[in-house]
This record gives C-alpha cells, structure tokens and sequence, in this order.
C-alpha cells in the first residue's frame, strides 16, 4: 500500500488533523482556575452540582449589594459560587478587596469565560449559571438573591 506524499494532504485534511489533535490535547486536562489565595479548582470537580460565575467590580453597587446573597448561597450543599473581578484586579489587592467586600467565596484570578466559549459581560453584576452536568444554564444580569437563584435550580 502506497501512502500519499505531503504534498498531496490538502489545506482540509491538515485543517482537520490541526482541530482533532487540538480536541485530544483539550481533553487531556481540565480547565484549572487559579484563585486569590493561592489554591487551584479543577473545573471537572464542580461536576455534580450548581455552580454560579459571579463577575463584580468594587465600584459596582448592586455587586455590593448581592454580596451576602451570594455568600449565603455558596454556603449551600452542592453549590458553588465563584467570583470573577471584571476589573482584573490581582494578587494582593484582590485578596484584600475581597476581605474588604466581605467575599467568602473564592475569587478567581482570571476570568474562565473564554475557556469555556462565553461572551464577556457587558453589564454587572452578571452570574452565568452552569448546571451539574457542566452546561451553561443562563446567564442574569443584575443583582440576583439567594431566593431568586434557588428557584431557578429548583431548590
């Protein structure tokens, strides 16, 4: 059996092997979000409950006001709650800024949008909810309570 010399693998077939070993190399390894204190969460381990992807800024007041919603609902059994600074604060003074805030819940360092194919909000607060199975299930604009997004996952 003869096989083809380089020259004749058309611009699709290399398109094709480019995309299919780009998927394999995806696959090998889960999306890990850095947080502010220096941990790690593997995304694959929020896999089996509710997670809420919660963008705010200092200068945001309903962000503020959300704040102890949030806090009560990452609290909650099988929900996760983390938050994504939309003004790309890092290090120390977004540790700081998020003690100062009363945030309890874990502050990521980048946001994780672009990993996953989501649009970069353009209003805040913003919580793009993600499902147990992995799925984006919504995403809200504007301030959200615990009530609100319990019924919307049906708790």
């Amino acid at each position: 059996m003869q096989y083809p010399e380089p020259r004749h693998l058309t611009r699709s077939h290399v398109s094709g092997l480019l995309l299919a070993s780009t998927l394999l190399l995806a696959g090998c390894g889960g999306t890990q979000l850095s947080t502010a204190d220096g941990g790690t969460i593997d995304w694959d381990s929020l896999r089996g409950q509710w997670v809420m992807v919660n963008y705010w800024a200092e200068w945001c007041k309903p962000c503020r006001e959300e704040i102890p919603e949030l806090n009560a609902l990452d609290g909650d059994s099988g929900i996760t709650v983390l938050a994504v600074n939309f003004d790309d604060i890092q290090g120390q003074a977004l540790t700081e800024l998020g003690q100062a805030m009363d945030i309890r819940y874990a502050m990521l360092t980048r946001d994780p949008g672009p990993d996953f194919g989501w649009q970069t909000p353009v209003g805040l607060p913003a919580t793009f909810i993600v499902d147990p199975q992995g799925e984006l299930l919504e995403a809200r604009f504007g301030p959200q309570t615990e009530e609100q997004l319990k019924a919307l996952i049906g708790r």
